[in-house]
């Protein structure tokens, strides 16, 4: 069981930015998995907000956040979510979601929370 864990989320005023941060239990889902950043806010369905196939580097974006986050990883593992430009409506609980994928044929966005078996706890992203 792949455990994951969020960091970095808080307040920020509109036009700023955050970096999320995720980080995996098992390193072993780094080498071929699709990594994604998840956001649900109060009454509204969970949605992906960027996702990323760590075997090709693969990126992927929905139109929301297209050119204002940026979604990467280092060669520790790490998964980051760079968030610029920020607007009230990024504002959101936060989570982090991966599983394994030898193709990473179905890592892109849109993506069904259905795709991933394991999610991270989540971490608060207010815009004001």
């Amino acid at each position: 069981h792949v455990q994951l864990v969020e960091s970095g989320g808080g307040s920020v005023q509109t036009g700023g930015s955050l970096k999320l941060s995720c980080v995996a239990s098992d390193e072993g889902v780094y080498g071929s998995a699709c990594m994604a950043w998840f956001r649900q806010a109060p009454g509204q369905k969970r949605e992906a907000v960027a996702a990323l196939y760590t075997a090709g580097d693969s990126t992927f974006y929905a139109d929301s956040v297209k050119g204002r986050f940026t979604i990467s990883q280092d060669r520790g593992g790490t998964v980051y979510l760079q968030m610029d430009s920020l607007r009230p409506e990024d504002t959101a609980m936060y989570y982090c979601a991966s599983d394994y994928t030898y193709s990473g044929s179905w890592c892109h966005l849109p993506a069904a929370t259905s795709n991933f078996r394991y999610w991270g706890q989540g971490t608060q992203v207010t815009v004001s």
